[in-house]
């Protein structure tokens, strides 16, 4: 056993120039030299493929590499032949190769010369290659990102499946599995699945001392933060990840004309783009890649200083691979991301539709990663507490390195409150989803509960005291916490668990983290956080702010929020704008309003500015890539020819939700936009009269508001049509 110990220090040293192996990989190497099935949980940054590159190149034979990832492929590739004067030591073998080097592969590994074999599990799978490879002395058979074995794993991949008798068919040899994320779970059901439960298994600590993690609120300003973020790391290389392609090409785009080097990356772009970008990066011609998370990266490069996550992934293993690309070479790693209870909505309406068995299994991760994103405990104990791993968080390596740590959240007793929320999903015989129940505690009537007569039943308001918004917070964490959970077969209804029902008999303390008490606007996007955000608004200008509206209002005989709305005057009451140019930047104002009813503000604020002696702080302004403009403009002219919103909508691939959206956007940034037409088709004559005198004597704009007001007799769809037309018309 010694001579190999030599001989393998030797080895390294000699072909990677490395003076001593890292962690468990060399204990791992010499399980697989002695030819055990060998099974390695290694995190990512811990130099898991060193532990089959090296048998690989010391052992007679071509080793075999399974990897879903074409881009680390290449980059592995590269790299072993960076090494070796040989270029045909290592070879791909994907769709991306035509004839011609199809023909040079097979010729190296029949000559000897290949020691190592990238292959998609695609590939594999062909009869041509399982023939060629039946006759080729085979060393053994490295199966890498293993977890996509797993339907309970990450990034699970039907073809993965059929690995072990592809391999029965080619070569009896040794098999090494090797990921760098596996639950309990998701361990055995690789080893069932691969066949060999003997394996030889080595499990490295999951500790990313080196890491910082970071979750904040998703607000309506995220690309602004981020693109503050990024600029702290000028010249440094990071990677954002999104859900969608789109989000992708979008953010891209912001942060290039915002001067940011990067570009975007996913399986919609071609090979030959996606290995232009890859390159570049690697090559830091570029600065940060914009991915998919669903794609996934596989580049293995070093001195990633920060993974943002601008969508929050569908389970913590993702999250943990794609954050354990940020400093592999044990320098810093930031990984921040953007948490909005929206995207868990998204993600679980998207598995809706799938089977049951996927529903239940998706469903279930996604709670772990609401738990993770909604905790105040310390992040690192939480993540690595999921992977079965014990941490010290006083003393532990890496221990203040979380939001969490650093600054802890304030608690709050909520005890009475969940029960309250438990008996109401009892006495409402578990029919309804959160928003009912919430609509319930706070004696919110609509047309729904008054069918039922539940706005009659005693409970109805018992926590009234509370606002919906605190609800919706004590909801998802009494959720986490498996007091109640959601149907499957009837989307998003709540039930009670055992769990639940247990802790009505028998309440007990339970303290609700002040800090995820969120305000959300109509949408449910989060605006900001209620209490631990930065709310430096100045107060005392925004009274006069609002006094100047009020005053302005009654000159020009409109409602004052028709003149600016309120999220504007507090906009500018954090950037003190002094010109027409600056005050256009502001939130919801446009050049249009800043024109209309601007200078008497920006002269107002100029003047406090000047008496109290402020500094004004030079704010991020974030360049539009023109993709919205071009789209308001084709709102506008499509209204103007009196299309049917509904056919707008589909042209443009927006939602109706989303169209409302921007037609909102347009005229509260001042521009006319003319829809009466098709509220003439929706709403009578009257009714239209009786919202539009509503809105003309309301002190607020608010939808809420008005639904309270009408009580049911319009919907949140006819009530924002109706105020576009109201500010268009009125104010613009």
């Amino acid at each position: 056993m010694n001579t190999v110990k030599i001989d393998l220090e030797e080895s390294l040293k000699k072909i990677f120039g490395f003076s001593k192996f890292k962690g468990l990989q060399k204990p791992v190497i010499e399980s697989l030299l002695k030819g055990d099935n060998t099974f390695v949980i290694m995190p990512t940054g811990g130099g898991k493929s060193l532990c089959y590159q090296l048998p690989a190149l010391i052992k007679s034979g071509t080793a075999i590499v399974v990897s879903p990832l074409i881009a680390l492929m290449k980059n592995q590739v590269d790299a072993i032949r960076g090494i070796s004067t040989e270029r045909g030591i290592a070879h791909v073998l994907n769709s991306s190769l035509n004839k011609g080097e199809i023909a040079q592969v097979k010729s190296d590994i029949e000559n000897g010369i290949t020691k190592l074999l990238y292959v998609a599990p695609e590939s594999l799978i062909k009869e041509e290659y399982i023939e060629f490879l039946q006759k080729q002395e085979i060393s053994f058979l490295a199966i890498d990102e293993a977890h996509c074995i797993s339907e309970w794993g990450h990034d699970f991949r039907p073809e993965y499946r059929n690995l072990k008798s592809i391999i029965e068919k080619i070569a009896d040899v040794p098999i090494i599995g090797l990921t760098a994320t596996a639950t309990e779970k998701v361990e055995e059901d690789i080893l069932k699945n691969l066949k060999m439960p003997d394996a030889t298994r080595f499990k490295a600590s999951f500790n990313r001392p080196n890491l910082f993690y970071d979750v904040r609120p998703k607000t309506n300003d995220v690309n602004k933060d981020i693109i503050r973020f990024i600029r702290q790391y000028e010249g440094k290389s990071g990677i954002i990840y999104c859900l969608s392609r789109k989000k992708v090409e979008e953010i891209a785009q912001v942060l290039q004309v915002n001067g940011i080097k990067a570009v975007p990356y996913h399986a919609g772009l071609d090979g030959k783009t996606r290995a232009r970008h890859q390159d570049m990066f690697l090559m830091e011609d570029i600065d940060v890649v914009v991915a998919t998370i669903a794609f996934g990266m596989g580049i293995d490069k070093p001195d990633v200083r920060f993974v943002i996550h601008h969508d929050i992934p569908k389970s913590l293993e993702s999250y943990y691979q794609e954050t354990g690309r940020a400093g592999r070479d044990g320098g810093e790693g930031y990984c921040l991301a953007y948490y909005a209870y929206k995207d868990i909505e998204k993600l679980e309406k998207f598995l809706s539709g799938k089977p049951v068995a996927e529903q239940e299994i998706g469903n279930a991760l996604l709670q772990e990663v609401v738990a993770y994103a909604e905790t105040s405990m310390s992040r690192r104990k939480f993540l690595l507490y999921y992977f079965g791993e014990e941490f010290d968080e006083i003393n532990g390596d890496g221990a203040d390195m979380d939001d969490n740590t650093r600054n802890p959240k304030t608690k709050v007793e909520a005890k009475e409150n969940v029960v309250k929320i438990i008996q109401t999903v009892k006495n409402t015989n578990q029919e309804y989803k959160s928003k009912e129940i919430i609509n319930v505690l706070i004696g919110n009537s609509n047309a729904l509960l008054k069918s039922r007569k539940i706005d009659q039943k005693d409970y109805f308001g018992s926590g009234k005291d509370m606002s919906a918004s605190y609800w919706m917070a004590l909801i998802r964490q009494v959720f986490v916490a498996q007091l109640l959970s959601k149907e499957i077969e009837q989307y998003g209804v709540l039930k009670l668990t055992k769990k639940g029902l247990d802790y009505l008999e028998n309440p007990t303390s339970f303290l609700m983290t002040e800090d995820h008490i969120y305000e959300y606007d109509d949408d449910e996007n989060i605006i900001t956080k209620s209490k631990g955000a930065k709310t430096s608004m100045d107060d005392r200008l925004f009274v006069l702010l609002k006094d100047l509206r009020k005053q302005i209002g009654k000159q020009k005989g409109v409602p004052p929020f028709v003149i600016f709305q309120d999220p504007s005057l507090e906009d500018m009451t954090l950037k003190y704008p002094i010109t027409l140019k600056e005050l256009a930047n502001i939130h919801g104002v446009g050049e249009g309003k800043a024109k209309k009813y601007g200078q008497d503000f920006v002269d107002l604020i100029a003047d406090y500015v000047e008496e109290y002696n402020i500094e004004r702080l030079d704010d991020i302004i974030v360049k539009s890539v023109g993709t919205n403009s071009g789209l308001k403009l084709a709102i506008i002219m499509n209204t103007d020819k009196k299309i049917p919103l509904e056919d707008i909508a589909k042209s443009k691939g927006l939602s109706m939700e989303e169209l409302i959206d921007e037609m909102e956007s347009i005229v509260f940034s001042g521009t006319k936009l003319d829809i009466s037409y098709c509220i003439n088709e929706m709403i009578d004559e009257d009714d239209q009269e009786e919202i539009f005198e509503y809105y003309m004597d309301a002190e607020s704009d608010k939808i809420d508001d008005a639904l309270e007001k009408f009580d049911g007799d319009f919907d949140i769809e006819e009530l924002r049509l109706m105020r576009i037309r109201f500010i268009s018309e009125v104010g613009n």
